[in-house]
């Protein structure tokens, strides 16, 4: 049995710089790329969850490359920042270091991620925003953007937008129109909901931003499911759940995770799509993954939520398009069904919740007393074609696991994710598996998910995604 912690195979799409709608049945490259780089700008200090959901993205820093962590205002906290609640997660985070490093690679020395805390603007949306208004964290935005680095740069925003507002500001205000538009086109953002009044005016002004968010009232948000329970799934997001695989015995960053207030880590999300475990694809919203599922298109105004609550952010009608909230039909296992938009999310929370766990685990037992993740292999493409009523044989028999645990499987196809309106057969608890194509007028892409599960403490499951095109 081997010792190293293998990676999984991922997916990954690389477009360039716009956020036009893609096509339908793009190919995804096969081979890993290299690890997403995000700048978190995050309202710490309002609410405990940042700091929940700051203390979660440590554990994913080897495989989600920080590249900076910003303290900002928002709605909900006007005329301050705290960057040194910041400071006390990566201090914590510096206490795991050494036992984290032992179970995988590529985890950030504490002193380098001390380096990209900065401070965003210090009030509140567009009144904190214009000329001379610069500030550590902006700039900071501006300068990952002009790098050589080819990469794009993700803003997980959890709180107020105004610091990336102040940053596309200067960038149009500084550069010629052909350099703005190359940096523009770099950024990627996710924003939880609009949380003070510069998240229109960024969507108005700059039309070809990739942006993901939920306009209008909270409730009616994808990311919110992270904190909600429903049918089947109440323990993973319980106090006795994360008293016991967080905060009590898992030393320093899980005595920290304070207890929830309003709701379990509202603003993860915003980077559990950037984790690399086979499923996510994150220039690909309308695949799903971990952090839900979106669609490309302009919210309809008689459908925006405003009289929910936004703690007053005006709720504005949308003028183009961006990745906005989708709809999947998910049955949990009590048989209740969903047809909602956090479905999309709801699908795959014990999975990312025991993954949490165990990477709790990770910062205080050593590799041989802890689990990690099964590695699963497709034997063939990850993309091909058949023609209608064909057969589409699927074979994970080759997938193995770090830890030798015992592996189960499913291959299911997610509708949503293609552009056949029916899904194609029953899930099939093996590792081979055969569906039959459906006769189809012109073609169509299918996408089947295999999710590889292993046996250990917690259990813990890594996917592969195969797109198959089918031709009449």
């Amino acid at each position: 049995m081997t010792k190293s912690l293998r990676l999984a195979m991922i997916i990954a799409v690389v477009v360039g710089g716009c956020s036009a709608a893609p096509s339908a049945d793009t190919a995804p490259a096969v081979d890993p790329p290299a690890r997403e780089r995000v700048i978190v700008l995050t309202d710490i200090g309002t609410d405990p969850d940042d700091v929940q959901c700051l203390i979660r993205l440590m554990l994913y820093s080897n495989e989600i490359e920080i590249a900076g962590l910003v303290a900002t205002t928002s709605v909900h906290q006007k005329d301050r920042t705290e960057p040194g609640l910041i400071q006390e997660v990566v201090e914590a985070y510096g206490a795991a270091y050494p036992s984290l490093t032992a179970h995988a690679p590529g985890y950030p020395k504490p002193e380098d991620l001390e380096t990209l805390i900065a401070t965003g603007q210090p009030g509140y949306g567009m009144s904190s925003i214009g000329d001379g208004r610069d500030t550590i964290g902006s700039n900071l935005i501006i300068s990952t953007l002009d790098d050589d680095d080819p990469r794009p740069v993700w803003i997980s925003i959890w709180g107020g937008p105004n610091t990336l507002a102040q940053a596309l500001q200067t960038i149009r205000a500084t550069r010629s129109p052909a350099d703005a538009a190359r940096l523009v086109g770099k950024l990627r953002v996710y924003a939880i909901s609009d949380q003070d009044d510069s998240a229109a005016w960024i969507r108005r002004e700059f039309p070809g931003l990739f942006y993901i968010a939920s306009p209008g009232a909270f409730d009616s948000s994808t990311w919110v499911a992270i904190t909600k329970a429903y049918a089947g799934a109440e323990e993973e997001i319980s106090p006795a759940w994360l008293a016991e695989n967080v905060q009590q015995g898992h030393g320093p960053l899980g005595a920290l995770y304070p207890d929830v207030v309003y709701g379990m880590e509202g603003d993860t999300p915003a980077f559990l799509g950037l984790v690399p475990n086979g499923l996510n694809v994150p220039e690909r919203p309308d695949w799903g993954g971990w952090g839900g599922r979106y669609e490309l298109y302009t919210p309809d105004p008689e459908r925006l939520d405003r009289k929910g609550y936004t703690n007053g952010v005006p709720v504005e009608d949308e003028t183009r398009p961006f990745w906005t909230n989708a709809n999947d039909r998910y049955v949990s296992t009590t048989g209740t069904v969903f047809n909602d938009n956090k479905a999309t999310l709801w699908r795959w929370r014990k999975d990312f919740q025991n993954d949490f766990a165990a990477r709790m685990d990770w910062t205080v037992r050593d590799y041989d007393h802890a689990n990690h993740p099964p590695v699963p292999e497709v034997g063939g493409p990850l993309n091909f074609t058949v023609r209608s009523g064909e057969r589409i044989e699927l074979d994970a028999s080759k997938s193995s696991d770090p830890d030798a645990d015992v592996l189960s499987f499913e291959w299911f196809n997610y509708p949503e994710a293609g552009t056949l309106d029916a899904p194609i057969g029953e899930t099939v608890s093996a590792a081979q598996a055969v569906f039959e194509a459906p006769r189809v007028e012109r073609a169509q892409t299918a996408h089947f998910i295999l999710r590889v599960t292993d046996d250990g403490e917690p259990a813990l499951s890594r996917y592969a995604r195969v797109i198959v095109t089918i031709e009449p």
